[in-house]
């Protein structure tokens, strides 16, 4: 069976665990890298020396000559050669004592002989000292052994870029775990997918970031590519690192996903650019970064001769101006780096602090400058808390390089800046908030078209720019603040819901087919009163949920999604044995917005939002169904599912995987039934089980009262609670045995049916959760008026007065007045 992307995670998840406790996830992360990089290149050197020892022996040669010609390094060109002290089978068989120095030489070894693997490497040091002490030898002895659990060659893979998707939902894992330093490292996807969709990079282009970190936005960029229709691999990927170990990461991040040709660099970006040709720097089509906030520029040391002594290479860089050496204001240096790489018309997209827009001083004359060059185009305010290590807001800055003498933007676009305020556009994580793919398209296709949205996005000229002293703050722009909750004084006194506030609720309730008179009744002509059926707060959502009108223009969305399934879903199984899905996702998001906007319950960007969530949710699947089939899919499904079993820190159910929702149902319903059963017998035996003595040592007191069932009553649910105990055990240890019947019963035609409905279930919940998101705003805008204007001031004060009139009763009863 294939190794799937959950087991392949949970494997690396575990590798992380040994060595937790004993160092941080910022230490440790560069030793789980390391071993599996190393793991990786040996078990694919061994694939091969195997094909050129088949090959030797084909050619004549007997088996030692074949072995020995095996060793030569010219047969692996096209992957890396490993020398006898880095191939894992001597590490297995050999490392016992000094572990860490076994380690250190394989890793040296292969750097070595690789010249690609240029200092690499050496940042792994696994004899180095964590605190007091190094790794002990039974720790990395533990990890050898882990790690031997799995063969990692392509052929071994669900599909092709398996290890690359685990790679980086390790670096994911690793910049939680790591807290404020994951920042150093990592840039939460969901915001770099968005930064990549609005520079929509292309294979002919060369890409860049000069604060790489682990390679995220050049690894999207590419993958952006494959989806376009592109080969990603074969784009001009470039980068530069100043934290050495940060860099390897990325390295190694490139080579697991198939990228051998990305040029990346480890130095300050800002004082020693490495990426020069012919003495000048080289000019790139597209510039992705997410620098790091407010770090000095430079220090404001001097010389003996009191000259600076920090003096970065290349000052022209710096055309705009310069912040003072020292200061912890160096974003805006970052961003005149990026743009003096950017190729004519080429465009920028970096992350940056928000006092970039509107901090005075130097960084006032750098910003006046640069949109006097009319090279700013976009300005994106992003909600707080999105990144690692920072609470604060953020914004991504959009520029396009100039073409010569003259703007590089589109002409329509030429003396504006665009400027959108998402940063109500989130959800609410436990310790990090997360944009959805609604909130993307959101976000890209405001740029795209370049429309001002009202409380979202507004278009300004360079010269009312100018006329605010080139203050860029986004919300005396773009304002999304909400409008106050108005407050009918007539109806706080009186009581009545005004006419004018459920009139401007108009079309949420139109949308969802709601007649706000099903709840209401007329008043007078300018308020309603709730109906009389309507007789507390809690009757209002059963009301609203019950309502013939609602209920029938959501069952025209669901019967829109389903004429659009049934139409277009045969594409997702005609992936089967292609080579790439170019075109799938645009199709499916163009024709499921044609077939679900004009119903009216969704808006545009909810519904565009579906499609992207469901394709991000089953993108792993399209990529093994592309490889390997339908069956395929439902093999990796299985295979996931039975090591889960045999997991026992597992954190989801296996039976709850919806490959056995669907394909068990019969034996989900009974396990339910037999789980109820017990649950009532454990229930009944222990309400009838007589309380033991006190800790006191004190018996309960029984008095002559009889037992509240007979001691057989007792005894036989006792014995029935045993059988089912029994029949539960033998049912999951029949679970796998069961489960391969069934996996194994399909063929290609019943797996791609089976993967349709599932897929087809996926998405139709995530509509479902939109629906009810969209449902529940319905329900608070009844319960709102519900709280404001039910109880009147006038019901207060009658309240008040019988209140007070039975106090004075009680006093007087007591004498006291």
């Amino acid at each position: 069976m294939p190794l799937t992307l959950p087991q392949l995670e949970r494997h690396l998840f575990k590798a992380a665990d040994i060595l937790r406790g004993k160092m941080d996830a910022a230490e440790f992360k560069e030793y789980i890298f390391g071993m599996l990089f190393l793991k990786r290149c040996s078990d694919v050197f061994e694939q091969r020396r195997e094909q050129v020892i088949a090959q030797e022996r084909a050619r004549g040669l007997d088996q030692p000559d074949a072995v020995f010609s095996a060793e030569n390094k010219r047969w692996y060109g096209e992957s890396f050669y490993v020398p006898q002290a880095s191939r894992w089978n001597y590490l297995v068989n050999e490392a016992h004592q000094d572990v860490g120095g076994f380690l250190n030489r394989a890793l040296g070894g292969l750097e070595s002989n690789n010249a690609s693997l240029a200092e690499v490497l050496e940042h792994i040091d696994f004899s180095r000292k964590v605190g007091q002490s190094k790794i002990p030898d039974i720790k990395l002895r533990q990890l050898i052994s882990h790690f031997s659990n799995y063969r990692l060659r392509n052929e071994d893979f669900e599909f092709p870029d398996l290890l690359g998707a685990a790679y980086e939902y390790l670096i994911g894992e690793f910049a939680d775990s790591a807290g404020k330093k994951g920042g150093e490292f990592y840039t939460p996807r969901s915001v770099v997918r968005m930064m990549v969709r609005l520079v929509k990079p292309e294979q002919q282009h060369s890409i860049y970031d000069p604060c790489v970190g682990s390679g995220g936005m050049l690894i999207l960029a590419k993958e952006y590519i494959d989806e376009h229709g592109g080969d990603g691999t074969r784009a001009d990927l470039c980068g530069q690192e100043a934290n050495g170990t940060v860099w390897s990461i990325a390295k190694m991040n490139m080579l697991l996903h198939g990228i051998s040709s990305a040029d990346l660099r480890n130095d300050d970006t800002l004082a020693e650019p490495q990426h020069v040709e012919g003495g000048e720097l080289l000019r790139f089509d597209r510039v992705l970064s997410n620098p790091p906030f407010s770090i000095n520029w430079g220090t404001a040391d001097t010389d003996r001769q009191g000259q600076p002594v920090f003096r970065p290479k290349y000052p022209e860089r710096f055309r705009y101006g310069q912040v003072p050496l020292g200061s912890k204001k160096a974003d805006l240096m970052f961003l005149q780096h990026m743009i003096a790489v950017t190729r004519d018309g080429g465009m920028v997209a970096t992350v940056m602090p928000h006092g970039v827009l509107f901090r005075g001083g130097e960084e006032r004359a750098i910003r006046a400058a640069m949109i006097e060059a009319d090279l700013l185009e976009a300005v994106i305010g992003l909600p707080a808390n999105l990144f690692y290590g920072t609470g604060i807001p953020a914004c991504v800055l959009v520029m396009r390089q100039r073409r010569g003498n003259r703007s590089g933007k589109s002409v329509e676009r030429q003396g504006k800046v665009l400027f959108v305020n998402a940063d109500r556009e989130y959800f609410e994580g436990r310790a990090q908030n997360y944009l959805l793919p609604e909130h993307i398209e959101k976000i890209v296709h405001t740029f795209e078209s370049y429309t001002e949205v009202p409380g979202f996005s507004a278009i300004v000229s360079n010269a009312t720019l100018r006329e605010n002293d080139f203050n860029l703050n986004i919300r005396r722009y773009a304002d999304n603040a909400p409008p106050p909750e108005p407050h009918d004084v007539r109806a706080h006194l009186l009581g009545g819901m005004p006419k004018t506030e459920v009139a401007a609720k108009s079309a949420l309730f139109s949308a969802h087919g709601l007649d706000p008179l099903a709840l209401f009744v007329e008043r007078d002509a300018n308020y309603y009163d709730f109906r009389p059926e309507i007789a507390s707060r809690q009757s209002i959502k059963p009301a609203i949920d019950s309502n013939s009108g609602l209920l029938a223009r959501e069952q025209s969305l669901r019967a829109a999604f389903d004429g659009w399934w049934q139409a277009h879903s045969p594409r997702i199984t005609a992936l089967a044995g292609a080579s790439s899905f170019v075109g799938l996702r645009n199709e499916l998001l163009h024709s499921f917005s044609a077939a679900l906007e004009p119903v009216g319950v969704l808006g545009r960007f909810q519904v565009r939002g579906i499609v992207a969530g469901f394709w991000s949710d089953a993108k792993y699947e399209f990529l093994t169904l592309m490889a390997r089939g339908a069956k395929g899919v439902i093999d990796a499904w299985r295979t996931s599912i039975l090591n889960a079993l045999d997991d026992e820190q597992a954190k989801d159910n296996p039976l709850d995987h919806k490959l056995v929702q669907f394909l068990m149902a019969d034996f989900i319903a009974a396990q339910a039934e037999l789980e109820a059963g017990k649950a009532e017998l454990d229930s009944q035996i222990k309400a009838a089980t007589p309380d033991k003595p006190g800790d006191d040592g004190d018996e309960t007191e029984a008095g002559d009262d009889e037992p509240a069932v007979d001691e057989a009553q007792l005894k036989e649910w006792k014995r029935q609670l045993t059988a089912l105990k029994k029949d539960l055990k033998a049912a999951q240890q029949s679970f796998a045995k069961r489960l391969d019947q069934a996996v194994d019963a399909l063929d290609e035609a019943g797996a791609a049916a089976l993967l349709l409905a599932i897929l087809r279930n996926d998405m139709q919940s995530i509509l479902e959760r939109y629906v009810s998101a969209q449902r529940q705003q319905v329900v608070a805008a009844f319960q709102g008026w519900w709280d404001k204007y039910r109880v009147t001031l006038t019901e207060i004060e009658c309240d008040r007065e019988r209140g007070a009139e039975a106090l004075r009763g009680y006093l007087s009863a007591l004498s006291y007045v």
